[in-house]
């Protein structure tokens, strides 16, 4: 039940907001916790982000909002205006990607204070009265901080993978249950379907407006692919058949050596996995996700099984319809919220991917595995925008609105609160160092 609230004057915090605000924060030095000192400031790829960048550049998001809303509010640091700032043009000048992990200072434990000292005066905001336009302008802005936040969360468990893998140390570890015995497709009868958020809460610009889109009938597989379906591609000589492959793809393959997904590595004859606990046989872990593909390998991947990806409206067709009704859920589930029953997402702590046909109770009315958590799953749709799309927030999405394919379903990083069915991840198609794996599709 919501606190009622003063029509004339009322804080900007409520309990839910605060603990949000509290719990977001936390989990982003949780993330970093086991990380050593030096850790902080190495940058393993011009693509990843050493982790003290994150955890500063998640505090000057909040910093630009306490500069227009804290009365008397003083920059903590021109400085780290400059290296904390990301790609937003209107903020001023910035320290380019590849270049962050160049610099030694600010230090980290400089960086912490400063992250200490903008929670203290984000508490102080909130906590100020205001009128209710301006409670609920400033509430908008501090919502899309947090997410934002838990966006960096994902990318920090991407960069310390690539920086460290094995040897760091998640703190917890759970476990994920017994898998069902799940194979094949789920036929699923096409027609008009509602694509894109339409519902009343938190959601990107980029999954708005909802609009209606015709589908033709699919099948969808009802798990991912796995590491042992994957293997078999790599034995048949997918890695040197062009036939599989876009020219584009082609070209990633002999530029970048490929041979395999990222974290395989070749003993002898046999492939091996790295990953946060250790190193594994590929046929070990032969029923878990594949993991680190790019969309290149995913859609080479498609191709040789006879089949293809499926489109962003076909996913979400599949994860949100019951067959034969015009109900739309919020979840494959129904409209509860994730919870560690239904989805491998972060605060389950596995620290990676659960076996195929796992978390039954998350499964679709279409009778679809794991379409929330473990794996972002790769689509063969580009990320543009949807038919009336307006920006919420100038830079933040409508920048990026080409060259990129879109992604659906989150990740064994995802938090639970930042998670929906018509989320829209988007990565450019070589790109390989997030946990990105695929289910296929078919046409019929």
């Amino acid at each position: 039940m919501q606190p009622k609230r003063d029509t004339s004057k009322s804080p900007a915090i409520t309990t839910e907001t605060l603990e949000l605000f509290r719990d977001v924060r936390a989990r982003s030095m949780q993330i970093v916790a086991p990380l050593e000192i030096e850790d902080y400031v190495v940058q393993t790829a011009p693509y990843m982000s050493p982790p003290r960048w994150h955890i500063g550049h998640t505090s000057w998001f909040f910093e630009l909002l306490l500069k227009e809303h804290l009365t008397g509010y003083q920059i903590y640091s021109d400085e780290y205006l400059f290296y904390f700032n990301s790609y937003y043009e209107r903020f001023g000048t910035r320290m380019h990607k590849d270049k962050r992990g160049t610099l030694s200072r600010p230090t980290v434990k400089e960086t912490v204070a400063y992250r200490n000292r903008i929670d203290d005066s984000m508490l102080e905001l909130l906590n100020q009265t205001r009128d209710e336009a301006a409670n609920d302008s400033l509430l908008a802005l501090v919502r899309l901080g947090l997410e934002h936040e838990m966006q960096h969360q994902e990318l920090l468990v991407y960069d310390i993978k690539h920086l460290l893998c094995d040897l760091y140390r998640p703190i917890s570890k759970g476990t994920p249950g017994t898998p069902d015995q799940v194979s094949g497709m789920a036929e699923i009868k096409g027609g008009l379907f509602l694509l894109g958020y339409a519902g009343s809460g938190f959601a990107y610009d980029n999954e708005k407006a909802a609009h209606t889109v015709f589908v033709q009938d699919f099948a969808l597989d009802r798990v991912p692919v796995s590491n042992g379906e994957y293997l078999e591609f790599i034995r048949d000589g997918g890695y040197k058949d062009f036939r599989w492959w876009f020219s584009e793809g082609w070209a990633s393959v002999h530029n970048e050596g490929w041979e395999a997904p990222m974290y395989w590595e070749r003993d002898g004859d046999e492939w091996m996995i790295r990953s946060f606990d250790g190193v594994h046989r590929v046929e070990d872990i032969g029923d878990h996700p594949v993991t680190h593909v790019s969309f290149h390998e995913a859609s080479a991947f498609a191709k040789w099984a006879g089949k293809r990806l499926p489109t962003e409206a076909e996913w979400e067709m599949a994860a949100m319809t019951v067959p034969n009704q015009t109900t739309r859920m919020n979840f494959p589930w129904g409209d509860d919220a994730p919870d560690a029953t239904r989805a491998n997402l972060f605060e389950n702590n596995l620290w990676g991917v659960a076996p195929v046909g796992s978390f039954p109770a998350g499964r679709s009315a279409h009778g679809c595995y794991q379409m929330i958590g473990d794996v972002w799953e790769w689509t063969t749709s580009d990320y543009v925008p949807y038919p009336g799309f307006k920006p919420d927030f100038d830079e933040y999405n409508d920048k990026w609105f080409i060259g990129q394919k879109v992604l659906r379903g989150g990740s064994y990083a995802t938090p639970q609160y930042h998670i929906r069915s018509t989320y829209r991840n988007f990565f450019h198609p070589e790109e390989r160092w997030m946990i990105s794996g695929l289910r296929c599709a078919k046409t019929i």
